[in-house]
């Protein structure tokens, strides 16, 4: 490591002001993403900006026909919500394959989110359920946050400070876990609320997270695996590396997306 001046505000605004105030700074949420390549000299920011003492910005809330989750919230701290299993477990049960117990118990929601790692699984969850990404300066939907692989809507000085997700009367989360870092090598998160159905995909596209428009049209007609029976998408576009070629992705996608329909079904939530 090397020296690097550390600051630790109570408020978003104090963590706003030093952004701005030093343009070079990061942003520390659970150091899963940032610490490592800091470690490695790929990341030499001089300033370090703490989140983790800012107030009002953790814990998971329904109300009326969303839910709300702060930016700061472990993940463990998501997929342990009584209130968010009972409302809805498809969400609650994304954070519960991230890594390892470690992770979970220091890795936030709003600190993967702005990663926008290429594998990562929440990415999936806010595009599959059309989520509202909040920061101190707007409201950014999902569809317009993800704009490619580690890279997002945020600008200079932008702080998410929490993410709002519409209750889904269906949805499903199913992945292709890597075995030792847990991340997933291909991830599907499908949902149905009134007639908007999202079929989201991490894990597999070469430019990030994405949505299969042909699998939400044919599931219009039925929200159901069947309806996805002989359907697949082009392997062009998907990521290929040592641990799974275009082709394979390509396939999985389809796979884990009638798994994904088959528990979403399986829950029946009625929350719409």
């Amino acid at each position: 490591m090397y020296a690097f001046t550390y600051h630790r505000p109570t408020t978003v605004r104090q963590a706003a002001n030093l952004l701005a105030k030093h343009p070079e700074a990061k942003l520390l949420a659970g150091g899963h993403s940032l610490i490592p390549v800091m470690k490695q000299r790929l990341a030499a920011p001089n300033v370090i900006v703490d989140l983790n003492k800012v107030e009002g910005i953790a814990g998971v809330e329904i109300s009326g026909r969303s839910v709300t989750i702060g930016a700061m919230t472990r993940h463990a701290d998501v997929a342990n919500s009584p209130v968010l299993r009972e409302a809805m477990p498809a969400l609650a049960g994304v954070p519960g394959s991230i890594g390892d117990p470690q992770v979970r118990n220091r890795g936030t929601i709003g600190g993967s989110i702005a990663n926008n790692d290429p594998n990562a699984d929440y990415p999936a969850a806010c595009l599959g359920l059309g989520a509202t990404i909040v920061t101190n300066k707007r409201k950014i939907a999902a569809d317009d946050f993800f704009t490619g692989m580690f890279s997002t809507a945020l600008e200079e000085n932008e702080i998410i400070v929490k993410v709002q997700f519409p209750l889904a009367k269906k949805a499903g989360y199913e992945k292709f876990k890597h075995p030792a870092s847990g991340f997933a090598l291909v991830g599907v998160f499908v949902s149905k609320r009134s007639s908007d159905i999202r079929v989201a995909v991490t894990g597999a596209g070469a430019n990030g997270v994405f949505r299969v428009k042909s699998f939400e049209e044919a599931l219009k007609k039925r929200f159901a695996a069947k309806s996805l029976e002989g359907m697949t998408i082009p392997a062009a576009g998907m990521n290929s590396d040592i641990h799974a070629g275009a082709d394979y992705r390509a396939h999985l996608v389809g796979v884990l997306a009638r798994r994904a329909l088959d528990k979403a079904n399986a829950k029946g939530d009625d929350n719409d």
